[in-house]
């Protein structure tokens, strides 16, 4: 194996570490279910792509490679997917900041104030945990 390989597969394996700890602090820091989405799949699925191909240039096996393209596809196909699964219930449960959003492309606008602020809404009933329905 020659030094460019090396370096290259050096190179890919820092960028995605790096990718991936971004992706990391994003869901640490970012405010609402949405934009932690974006930073729990962008960054971490390509961050996770780089690693595994710098890990197969390193490698040089068939059987790794397989292995390590079995992982990256696998993780391209489930990262969005469950991300968009999770924002889509987190935003019919009222769970997201409407004031933050620049488009609702799903067209459901908000019924009252509260509900502006991602809050439960006044009609709705309330759920086990919630402290209202500890008082009734």
């Amino acid at each position: 194996m020659g030094v460019v390989a090396d370096v290259v597969a050096a190179t890919c394996l820092l960028l995605g570490s790096l990718l991936c700890l971004t992706a990391g602090l994003g869901l640490v820091r970012f405010p609402d279910v949405l934009t932690r989405m974006h930073a729990g799949t962008k960054p971490q699925v390509l961050g996770i792509l780089l690693i595994m191909v710098g890990g197969a240039i390193r490698l040089q096996g068939w059987s790794a490679t397989w292995m390590l393209l079995l992982v990256a596809v696998f993780q391209t196909l489930t990262a969005p997917i469950s991300a968009h699964m999770v924002s889509r219930v987190a935003y019919r449960r009222r769970h997201v900041r409407r004031d933050r959003m620049v488009v609702d492309e799903l067209g459901v606008a908000p019924r009252s104030p509260g509900e502006a602020r991602g809050d439960e809404p006044a009609d709705a009933a309330p759920s086990r945990g919630s402290p209202r329905a500890r008082e009734g």
